[in-house]
Parts: C-alpha cells; structure tokens; sequence
C-alpha cells in the first residue's frame, strides 16, 4: 500500500512550528547587522562568510525553541495542548534527536566561520551563544534570571555576526549588542505569562526594560560619531527613537487590556520589530541599501507568520 501522503503537510508544518519558522529571520537579521557593522561585505569571500554565521545563527535559535518546548512539555500539555510536542504532532523522541543535532550543527558552522575568517572568534561566539541558549532553556527560564538569560542569548547571537571584526570590539559595538540583549529581555519578561491573564505592573516593567535596550540602541549613534557619515547616523538615531516610540505605545495599549490574546500579539509584534530595530542600525552604519537587505527578512517572516504559528 502506498504511503498516506495526505498527512506530509501537516507533519511539515508541525516541524516548522516547534522551530518557529518566522523568527528564525530575525535571528539571521541579528548576524547581518553584525557583520555589516563590522566588515564591509563586498566580495564572495564575505558573502560566504555572512551565510555561514546566519546558518550557524539559524541552527542554534531552532535548537533553542526545540528544546525549549521539550524542557517545558508538562506545562504545554496544561496550558498550550495544541504545540506540535503536548499534541503528538512531533514525538519526544524526534524533538531530543533535532534540537541536540541543531545545538550540535550550529557550533561546528561557527568553527567553520572561524576557519574561513582566519581567527577563532567566530567559535567562541558559537559555542557562548550555544552555552546561553541551554542555560535559559535548562535551567534559568522558570527563575527571575530568565528574561535576562534571554536576552544573553540575543547579545550572543549579534556578537556572533560582530566576530569577524578585524579589530577589538569598540563601545559602540558592545552597546548595540547590549541594547538587543536588554530589549529582548524586556520582550521575555512581558511574555512570561502570555498564555494567561498578565499583571499590568509586570508588564509595565517589562516595557521599561525594553525602553532601556532601545535607549542603549540610540547612544551608539553618539559613541560613533565619526566612524560614520553624520547624516547616516542622525537618520538611525531618528528610526530608532520612532520605533521606539511605537513599541511603547502599543505595549501601554496592551497594559490597559492585558488579555492573552493581547499579549501574544504584543510579543509577536515585539520580536518581529527586532528585523527593523537591526535594519535601522544598519542604516546608521552601512547606509540606505544594506538597511533595505535586512529589512527584506521581515517579509518572509510576516508573510511566513500567518501560517505558522510563532510564540
């Protein structure tokens, strides 16, 4: 009897959701920017280099959701039965076996930037950023550290595209890379508890952690001032503000209805803002037209986030 080829879509598109395949474009936004900042990617050799470090970034963030979902089954079974692991959809077995393979695979294509770039701190990015993604997901993500834990693994993932410097990390560099980190532990900690209703003044607070990775995003422009065309950076500076802006105001509007519907959407909108916040620091730093190449991520991610469930 020939296989059931009825339930392949369906067996496909519960992968693509333990993996959260819309997010993985912010992931790859993170590297980019990185390198951008850091080298200017003008040949083969640099493009080569630029899709290694976004697969090695896009192996460790499926990794961290897979087995994120693997630590927490016994609260997804309660509280979010229809994920591809509390449903069936993807067996326990399966997930163990992708999530160590993914953690495996990501590290030995940082050590292959490593090899191409000529010096080692590409695999040490790689191997801290893996180091992160399993401490969150085994050990921090229920306690107070997890947001933050979080965010580490953000600042990871930027300063794994950042390796390739040719020279030491300057305050500019660690303030972009820190101002991620920070925002997305502001992100984590107003989606702690998405799935239920959420206390206004946790949120609250979540949303001024997030205001402090921005602002951090928006004094790198001062920091760089002459390492880059003024009107570069006064254009950054000015996208990163109004972006910003807009992120506080609609997690305030989410404070005032805090349902779980709310948040989640809140927090969907939050991460896939981060495509933007990195495309605006890209603009400050490497002008209009590399900013346009990492603002196109948004577009499979949003596009690819109506079928796939992301949160």
């Amino acid at each position: 009897m020939p296989p059931d080829d009825t339930k392949q879509p369906s067996r496909l598109r519960a992968y693509l959701e333990l993996v959260r395949l819309p997010n993985l474009f912010t992931a790859v936004a993170d590297v980019a920017m990185g390198v951008l900042f850091v080298r200017a990617v003008a040949g083969p050799s640099d493009i080569t280099l630029l899709a290694v470090l976004a697969t090695a970034s896009v192996l460790l963030y499926a990794a961290g959701v897979v087995l994120n979902d693997l630590f927490d089954i016994e609260v997804d079974r309660l509280q979010r039965p229809d994920r591809p692991l509390p449903s069936g959809r993807v067996s326990l077995r399966a997930a163990r076996w992708l999530g160590w393979s993914l953690i495996g695979a990501g590290v030995l294509m940082g050590c292959l930037a490593a090899a191409i770039s000529g010096h080692f701190r590409p695999a040490i990015a790689a191997v801290l950023l893996a180091g992160s993604v399993l401490l969150y997901d085994g050990l921090l993500k229920r306690t107070p550290l997890g947001p933050l834990a979080m965010g580490a693994c953000r600042m990871f993932n930027v300063l794994l595209g950042m390796s390739v410097a040719a020279t030491p990390l300057l305050t500019q560099h660690w303030l972009v890379a820190g101002g991620i980190g920070t925002y997305i532990a502001g992100v984590t900690w107003f989606a702690r508890t998405e799935a239920r209703q959420s206390n206004r003044i946790h949120l609250f607070l979540a949303t001024g952690l997030m205001m402090a990775g921005v602002g951090l995003l928006v004094w790198f422009t001062s920091w760089a001032q002459g390492d880059f065309p003024p009107r570069q950076l006064a254009g950054g500076k000015t996208l990163l503000t109004v972006l910003g802006i807009l992120i506080a105001w609609r997690c305030l509007r989410t404070i005032a209805v805090p349902t779980p519907r709310q948040v989640q959407a809140t927090v969907k909108q939050c991460i896939l803002t981060l495509v933007v916040f990195d495309a605006a620091v890209t603009f400050a730093t490497s002008g209009p037209y590399r900013a346009l190449a990492v603002l196109a991520l948004l577009v499979p991610a949003v596009v690819l986030g109506r079928w796939v469930y992301s949160t």
